[in-house]
């Protein structure tokens, strides 16, 4: 947090790149941005990429522009392109230099299979679409697989292309956004739609 304002300090990078897919990123995005933290997109230059959806996105910098030291968190959506050739890996190997960095990375879909190719997934706990899906990758970490919504292992998150929701808690969770009572009325809320969720999210202040 910033001292001075009381709002989130550094920006939240948000990758982008053509084909990526859309529905996976907006939970996280859009409640971070309303807890006050900046979010400001990466491509692989500045030229406009195009999403799954269409959607024309100018980004805000360049991937070469982006230092781990100036950042929250930086988040790789899935894409098509993940999984056609070897166009993303400067992605993954940005993602190794924030881990290494302790700074935290948030990986859905396609986007595991990039870090399980960078080998970012052998040490650590994780999770994708199925597991098969990694272990095509030929990478060394199937024995850290989880049955799982979303995972977090340290500065890592991981989830699969249908729980958007859930990869959203994981990095609200570990952005310190929400946390406890109000995080699981959250989830409850845009995953299960769960009325009664919504009371404990406005006696906190958190919609």
């Amino acid at each position: 947090m910033n001292a001075t304002t009381g709002r989130p300090g550094k920006p939240v990078h948000l990758a982008v790149y053509d084909t990526l897919a859309d529905w996976e990123t907006g939970h996280a995005t859009a409640h971070l941005a309303r807890a006050g933290h900046e979010i400001r997109t990466v491509g692989p230059t500045t030229a406009p990429v195009r999403s799954t959806g269409g959607l024309r996105i100018q980004p805000d910098l360049a991937l070469d522009d982006l230092r781990p030291e100036d950042s929250a968190l930086l988040i790789l959506p899935g894409a098509d392109l993940w999984d056609t050739g070897d166009s993303q890996a400067p992605f993954a190997r940005t993602a190794r230099a924030f881990l290494d960095a302790g700074v935290p990375v948030a990986a859905i879909c396609g986007a595991t299979a990039g870090l399980a190719r960078e080998g970012l997934l052998d040490d650590r706990d994780h999770t994708s679409a199925v597991s098969f899906y990694l272990a095509a990758t030929g990478y060394a970490g199937g024995g850290r697989y989880v049955e799982a919504d979303a995972v977090t292992d340290g500065a890592l998150v991981t989830a699969g292309p249908t729980e958007p929701v859930a990869f959203a808690r994981e990095i609200l969770r570990l952005l310190g956004v929400y946390e406890g009572e109000v995080l699981d009325a959250w989830y409850r809320l845009f995953h299960d739609s769960d009325a009664a969720a919504y009371a404990v999210l406005e006696k906190a202040g958190a919609l």
